[in-house]
């Protein structure tokens, strides 16, 4: 990897890090703003004046649906306005966001967006029919979770450090599990091979749960996942927990290290999700929906964190430099790794 690479990925870490250390002032900030971004007047009196829908470009399952519920609750009952849930399933989210890319931008059309559709699609898609920077306006990022690299219990390799040593002395000759080109795993450990300078030969399963059996049986020797995937395998001990992708470690399984104490700084992984609207949204729409999301944020943070996330917390006025700096970022990394969904 060159300078220029590396002085990216650590000014992204970097970013990272400060924002997690000031996670504890965040909800004060996010109230703060949205004090100061409410809609008055004529304005806030009329918006919203009819139905709201969240598109989840996915299906009635998983993490984007679970946001786009929780938030579809709060939002109907601080805003006095009926606000539903439509599910538009379909491969790689496309359908979905473009949905609401092309929707009459009056803020009565909403999409759940993340790191998969806003980021990941704008480098595994040569001709995406949306624009995920000039299509869409960031309302608020919600819910986050982390990365966890799992090693099979029969690797003769105690850390990452010695994986990595391995891999440079016999480069393809370690496994690393995914479910499919283009998928999470498959980018996630794309970015750790562009990260290290190794080289590890992918297998890929129908689904997260194969792959997970199949490194607990040491048929393959590493996989990168979800933390909330990893947990149950970790803490049974059928699989071992190498390394969090992420600022701090994870208080479920205390001693598994960060990536950056393994070794691997730059490697913090956000796998973020929030709320969007259509671009030429009215701004009096946007500060009276991010006014209601921050009153809500104290009854979102046990229910996410019920569901193996956290609570996200990113002023308002930092959103756009974030979804920016984590489209070009992962532009970057899926297209050096030659990964195509087209």
């Amino acid at each position: 990897m060159n300078e220029t690479s590396m002085d990216a990925e650590n000014s992204l870490a970097s970013m990272l890090a400060r924002r997690a250390a000031a996670a504890g002032r965040a909800a004060l900030v996010l109230f703060a703003l949205a004090a100061a971004l409410a809609p008055s007047g004529v304005a806030a009196q009329t918006f919203p004046d009819r139905p709201i829908k969240i598109i989840v470009p996915v299906g009635p399952a998983g993490n984007y649906d679970l946001v786009g519920r929780l938030l579809a609750d709060q939002l109907s009952r601080r805003l006095g306005q009926r606000v539903s849930v439509q599910n538009r399933d379909s491969f790689g989210m496309i359908v979905g966001t473009q949905a609401v890319a092309t929707a009459a931008p009056d803020g009565t059309t909403l999409l759940v967006g993340g790191l998969a559709n806003m980021a990941f699609n704008a480098g595994r898609y040569k001709k995406l029919p949306y624009d995920p920077l000039a299509d869409f306006v960031p309302i608020a990022l919600v819910f986050n979770t982390s990365y966890t690299l799992v090693g099979a219990k029969s690797l003769p390799y105690a850390n990452v450090q010695e994986i990595i040593a391995a891999a440079h002395n016999k480069p393809n000759a370690l496994w690393v599990a995914n479910v499919g080109v283009g998928s999470p795993q498959h980018i996630v450990a794309a970015a750790f091979q562009r990260l290290t300078g190794t080289s590890l030969l992918p297998f890929g399963y129908r689904d997260s749960a194969a792959a997970f059996q199949y490194v607990a049986s040491g048929r393959v020797h590493l996989l990168f996942d979800s933390t909330p995937a990893a947990l149950p395998y970790v803490k049974s001990d059928q699989v071992k927990g190498l390394a969090v992708l992420a600022a701090k470690r994870n208080p479920q399984m205390p001693d598994v290290p960060t990536m950056t104490e393994a070794g691997v700084p730059g490697l913090e992984i956000d796998s973020w999700i929030g709320l969007f609207a259509p671009a030429r949204t009215p701004p009096v729409a946007i500060a009276r929906l991010r006014q209601a999301i921050a009153q809500s944020l104290a009854e979102l943070k046990p229910r996410f964190e019920a569901n193996g996330g956290e609570l996200m917390e990113i002023p308002f006025d930092q959103l756009d430099a974030f979804v920016r700096s984590e489209h070009a970022r992962w532009i970057k990394v899926i297209q050096d790794a030659g990964i195509s969904l087209d």
